[in-house]
C-alpha cells in the first residue's frame, strides 16, 4: 500500500525573471525546458516534461535513506528503496513550468534565474515501513534490556520485604518507533534519535521514591499485625503469616491483596459463627427443651466484612474487631436471644412475655387452623414492629373485595404477615380450638390480656414458636 503525503519545504513562489538585457533568445522547441532550469536544484534543461518527471524521482527515491540513532551510540540506516520510497513533482507543475518559459519568449542566462522549489509529494510501502521498523535490533535485538520500576520484593516466609532497584534499560515502544519512522519519511527527514523522540520505556519509579518506602515499610508491619475477632467471649485470631500470604503487591499506593483468600476467610468465620437458620435448643417455660431454627441470629454480612478486612490490613495496624453483621443477635451464647423474649406454645396454646429470665406476662391464645392448612411455622423470629389500630386483611378478590377484613386494636408482626394481636370476635382461647376454627395463621389474643403486652414488646425482641 502506498502512502501519499505532502512534504513540506517552505513556500514556493515558481517566478522567471526576465532581464532583457542580459537575455538570450533560445531557438530550442517548445517542448524542453530552456538552459539553467532546476527545480529544487535538480537540473532538468533541455528535457521534456515526462523526462524531467522521471529524473526527479529516480534521483531522489534512490538517493533517500534515514539513519536511526539509538541509545548507546547504536545506529542503523533504513534505505529509501527498502521502504518503497518515492517523490513526485505535484501533478501538472512541470507542464506550467514550461508553458510559463514558452510564454515568457524561452530566455536564459546569467541573468535569468530559471530555478524554480515546490513541495514535494513523498510516498513509501506502509508494509515495508512496518517490516523494517520491526526488524530494527532496537526491538528485536538479543541485546534488549527492559527498563524496570523500583518494587518492593514478593512475600517470602521468614524474610522482610525489601525495595528492588529500578532498570534502566533500552527497550523501546514498538509503535512510537513506528510513528517516528512515519514522520520522518514522510516529511524527509534524514536522521531521528529515538532517545530524544521519546520512544525508550523510561524508569518512572526509583528505589528513593518516599511513597514506595512508606509502602515498604507498611509490608513489613504487616509481618507483625494481628487482627482479632471477638465473637462474645470467643476469639479468632488472623495471623502475620496469613495475612502476608495473601499480600500480591502493591496497587495504586495501596498494599494490594488476594481478595479471595480474604473471603475464604471470612465464609470460614460465617460457617463458625453464624446461628441464623441454625438448629438450637429452646427450654421452654414448660420445661422442655425443643429444637427450633429461623431467621433470627448472627449472620456475617461477608462481601461487606471482607472489604472491611482489607482495610483494616491496608493500615498495617494490629485490631480487635467484630465482624460487620447483617443481622444479630442478643448474644453469642448457645441461647443467643438472651433472657428476655416471647414465647409461643402452639401445642399448648399459650403465649408467654419472659423478661429478665421470668415469666411476667401470659396468657391463652388461638393459632392457625390446622384443618384449613393455615398452621403458624415453629421457629425464632424477632418482632418486625408494633402499631395500634390496624386493619388486616385476606388477599384480595376478583370482585375487588378481600377474602377478610379484621380492625385490631394492637398489631405485632414477627414473621412477615403472620404477627400476634387482639381478636375481640373471639370468646374463647387456648385448648384445640385452633383445629378447627384457627385463624389465618396469626397468634390471636384475648383483648383484655393483649395491651399488656403490647407495652411490654419492643421491635426486635426475639418470638419463639415451637411444637
Amino acid at each position: 500500500m502506498l502512502r501519499n503525503v505532502t512534504k513540506w519545504i517552505r513556500t514556493i513562489a515558481i517566478t522567471g525573471v526576465l532581464t532583457a538585457a542580459a537575455a538570450f533568445t533560445a531557438f530550442a522547441g517548445d517542448t524542453v525546458f530552456v538552459q539553467g532550469t532546476s527545480v529544487n536544484g535538480l537540473g532538468v534543461s533541455g528535457m521534456t516534461v515526462a523526462e524531467a518527471d522521471e529524473r526527479i524521482k529516480n534521483f531522489y527515491s534512490s538517493e533517500y535513506q534515514l539513519v536511526i540513532k539509538m541509545r548507546g551510540g547504536a545506529s542503523e540506516v533504513l534505505k529509501g528503496e527498502e521502504l518503497g520510497f518515492s517523490v513526485m513533482v505535484p501533478e501538472g507543475l512541470l507542464q506550467e513550468i514550461l508553458d510559463n518559459q514558452n510564454a515568457a519568449g524561452r530566455v536564459f542566462g546569467p541573468d535569468v534565474d530559471n530555478r524554480y522549489r515546490t513541495q514535494m509529494q513523498n510516498t513509501y510501502s506502509e508494509e515495508a515501513l512496518k517490516g523494517k521498523v520491526y526488524g530494527l535490533s532496537c526491538i528485536s535485538g538479543s541485546d534488549i534490556v527492559t527498563t524496570t520500576d523500583a518494587a518492593i520484593s514478593a512475600y517470602q516466609a521468614g524474610a522482610p520485604f525489601v525495595i528492588k532497584p529500578e532498570v534502566k534499560g533500552n527497550n523501546v515502544d514498538p509503535q512510537k518507533v513506528e510513528e517516528a519512522v512515519r514522520q520522518a519519511v514522510i516529511t524527509g527527514v534524514r536522521e531521528i534519535d529515538l532517545d530524544s523522540s521519546g520512544c525508550y520505556y523510561e524508569v518512572m519509579v526509583t528505589s528513593e521514591d518516599e511513597a514506595l518506602n512508606k509502602l515498604c515499610e507498611m509490608l513489613n508491619r504487616c509481618r507483625e499485625m494481628t487482627v482479632t475477632y471477638t465473637f462474645g467471649d470467643a476469639r479468632e485470631v488472623l495471623d502475620a503469616e496469613m495475612i502476608c500470604s495473601w499480600i500480591t503487591g502493591t496497587e495504586n499506593g495501596k498494599i494490594a491483596l488476594n481478595r479471595d483468600a480474604a473471603a475464604a476467610y471470612v465464609a470460614a468465620l460465617a460457617g463458625k459463627y453464624n446461628s441464623a437458620g441454625t438448629t438450637r435448643v429452646f427450654h421452654t417455660a414448660a420445661g422442655r427443651d425443643v429444637e427450633l431454627k429461623g431467621a433470627y441470629g448472627w449472620t456475617i454480612s461477608q462481601q461487606a466484612e471482607t472489604d472491611a478486612l482489607i482495610a483494616v490490613i491496608q493500615t498495617a495496624e494490629s485490631q480487635s474487631r467484630e465482624p460487620v453483621y447483617s443481622s444479630e443477635a442478643v448474644n453469642h451464647t448457645a441461647q443467643d436471644w438472651g433472657n428476655t423474649y416471647v414465647e409461643i406454645d402452639l401445642t399448648g396454646q399459650h403465649v408467654y412475655m419472659v423478661k429478665d429470665g421470668a415469666v411476667v406476662w401470659d396468657a391463652p391464645c388461638v393459632t392457625g387452623n390446622l384443618a384449613k392448612d393455615y398452621d403458624t411455622p415453629a421457629g425464632i423470629y424477632s418482632l418486625a414492629y408494633k402499631q395500634r389500630d390496624k386493619v388486616l386483611r385476606g388477599k384480595m378478590q376478583a370482585d375487588g373485595t378481600y377474602e377478610y377484613e379484621s380492625p385490631v386494636s394492637y398489631w405485632m408482626p414477627f414473621n412477615g404477615g403472620i404477627g400476634l394481636h387482639d381478636a375481640n370476635w373471639r370468646g374463647t382461647f387456648g385448648g384445640t380450638v385452633y383445629k378447627t376454627n384457627g385463624s389465618h395463621g396469626c397468634v390471636n389474643l384475648p383483648l383484655a390480656k393483649t395491651e399488656a403486652l403490647y407495652n411490654l414488646v419492643y421491635k426486635g425482641i426475639p418470638v419463639l414458636c415451637y411444637n
